[in-house]
């Protein structure tokens, strides 16, 4: 093929390349309130919002430390990161789609001849040949099935970190819950024991009086009441301390039982800041990792349907092989030995509608999914 024929073919479907089939993605824009129906008391709508480290503004240095630890050996919040790394290797895979692939190979070929089927006299029955080189193939990607892969798995990416969001905030969130529980259980078991303190020394008043007989038996009868109903709370109480020490080693990738000791010492209940930036209802929303994920879903659906729909049409590849053929291999890399051929060549898939349909039907899912009423507390990644 001559060099001027090998360059239409290239330049034929390079001029088509800008051609990318599917819908372009637009992000949804719902309609949000611009301010808040009725504003709270200690709630702030027009300070920046700074989350990062919301914990801090308890200002509890036993908090602080057990989230540390939590966010580093927690399970669920490991095995998130994982799947982001996971879908970072997979759009790099995809990113490698747009370079030429190349190989390298290398043969022996014994052969044998048969005499009565040869159209003309041969110098030769038996041959060995021997071949080594390269070959190269480059999808011109024509119809834009590449192009919208990328952004695909670019957005699948994007989904799963901020997946990976959501699990930190609810283990963030847990852990502070779970805190909170616990120094205020063990505030409330000292109350209880004072509150002993104090029935049983009325107790005892009361049985005092009424072996002078000053009172009747019926107020002692209530005094001893009143205490046993508080001794009764001391057990559940208890009980729902240890509970929240053990999830809170559970959170920390920890045995129960393992912060007994450590939160055995009585510290203060944290104590909430004194304004709670809310900002925008708008902003409210966008800081939602759960939110923020469906948006990008519908987004890699949405490129989908480009690559679906690519499938349908011809493709187009330029491939080339390079290398050296030879009879006896101590010829085989003599100049005389060299070979190559290059050209362009098309292939279409069969029976590809069905697919193109399906994306179609997992953009609607997701448009739906991302246009469905938001729940509290994280009720809309159910």
């Amino acid at each position: 093929m001559k060099l001027t024929t090998l360059l239409k073919w290239v330049w034929l479907p390079a001029l088509l390349a800008g051609c990318s089939v599917g819908p372009n993605y637009h992000p949804p824009k719902p309609a949000v309130p611009t301010a808040w129906s009725a504003a709270g008391a200690g709630v702030n709508t027009n300070r920046d919002v700074q989350l990062a480290q919301w914990w801090k503004t308890l200002a509890d240095p036993e908090l602080d430390s057990l989230i540390e630890r939590a966010v580093q050996a927690n399970y669920d919040l490991q095995v998130a990161a994982a799947r982001v790394k996971a879908a970072r290797a997979l759009r790099g895979a995809v990113l490698s789609d747009f370079l030429p692939t190349i190989g390298a190979s290398a043969s022996l070929t014994t052969a044998r001849r048969s005499q009565n089927a040869l159209a003309f006299p041969v110098r030769l029955l038996d041959t060995d040949t021997y071949q080594a080189g390269f070959d190269a193939s480059w999808d011109l990607d024509v119809f834009g099935g590449e192009r919208r892969a990328l952004p695909a798995a670019t957005a699948d990416l994007q989904a799963i970190e901020e997946d990976q969001r959501a699990v930190q905030v609810s283990l963030l969130a847990e852990v502070a819950r779970n805190y909170v529980e616990c120094r205020g259980t063990q505030r409330r078991l000292a109350i209880a024991q004072k509150n002993l303190n104090a029935q049983q020394e009325t107790v005892d008043i009361t049985q005092m009086r009424f072996d002078k007989g000053l009172t009747s038996e019926l107020d002692v009868a209530q005094a001893r009441t009143l205490l046993a109903a508080t001794k009764a709370q001391v057990p559940t109480l208890e009980t729902a301390l240890k509970q929240s020490s053990h999830r809170l080693s559970v959170l920390l990738g920890e045995a129960p039982g393992s912060l007994d000791t450590e939160l055995a010492t009585d510290s203060p209940i944290p104590a909430s800041p004194p304004e709670g930036p809310a900002g925008l209802p708008s902003d409210l929303l966008l800081r939602r990792p759960d939110v923020r994920q469906s948006e990008r879903q519908l987004a890699a659906a949405t490129a989908r349907i480009g690559v679906a729909k690519a499938e349908l049409f011809l493709k187009f590849f330029l491939t080339g092989t390079a290398g050296y053929q030879s009879l006896d291999a101590a010829t085989l890399i003599e100049p005389a030995s060299k070979f190559w051929t290059a050209g362009p060549f098309g292939a279409v898939a069969v029976a590809r509608i069905p697919a193109a349909q399906g994306a179609d039907r997992r953009t609607d899912g997701a448009a739906g999914a991302t246009a469905r009423p938001v729940q509290p507390d994280g009720a809309a990644r159910a």
